[in-house]
């Protein structure tokens, strides 16, 4: 499993989100930034990111044996102004998970559509829009039911216009929806779930 490359912290604990003014809770503010070149330095990071906020700490890891960069690390509250380059390179962020949560392959799949276990029939689809529209914009949300009853088979998908918004609900992974406990993850296509399965295969 790779590791964490280059941490960017903020002074606060939580930051203004450039695009929509918004304070975001301080387990959304750490960014895991992938294809950084080997010659980004911390100077380099740094510069491009303050342009989000104030950074207070930045450190690049480094190979223990050739010093160089391992082209992939974690920032804080840079989200907005996607696609971020640097050094020439168009890197990819993505919201930093746990540590437990980055052992599973998916952890480095991104995904528009979200996967709710836990429906139950007194759910709606307004529900699920109400809360999960906090995350980020909504293109659907489908509640699946039963051809024969109608009633909920107990899963729903939410498709959003951003990968990110994904992310941010699988950080949370259990939801209180209604009073009732809905638990999330990402919702993968069948190329997807074969790229994952790649991954493990060669973890």
């Amino acid at each position: 499993m790779l590791v964490p490359a280059i941490v960017i912290r903020t002074d606060g604990k939580s930051y203004q989100d450039a695009a929509g003014g918004n304070l975001e809770p301080e387990q959304y503010r750490k960014m895991f930034i992938g294809g950084l070149t080997s010659s980004t330095t911390d100077e380099t990071l740094k510069e491009f990111y303050s342009k989000w906020g104030t950074l207070v700490d930045c450190v690049v890891m480094r190979d223990p044996a050739t010093k160089r960069s391992r082209g992939f690390g974690f920032v804080d509250a840079a989200m907005a102004n996607r696609p971020h380059i640097i050094d020439g390179k168009t890197v990819d962020p993505k919201r930093a998970v746990p540590r437990e949560q980055s052992q599973r392959s998916e952890a480095n799949i991104s995904s528009k559509r979200l996967y709710v276990s836990g429906v139950r029939e007194e759910h709606t689809e307004d529900m699920f829009k109400e809360h999960f529209g906090k995350y980020g914009n909504i293109l659907k949300c489908e509640i699946i039911a039963d051809k024969n009853t109608g009633k909920p088979r107990g899963f729903a998908f939410i498709t959003f216009d951003d990968y990110d918004a994904v992310d941010k609900c699988v950080l949370i992974k259990s939801h209180m929806i209604n009073n009732y406990r809905c638990d999330v993850k990402k919702a993968l296509s069948k190329e997807e779930m074969a790229k994952v399965f790649f991954l493990a295969w060669n973890f």
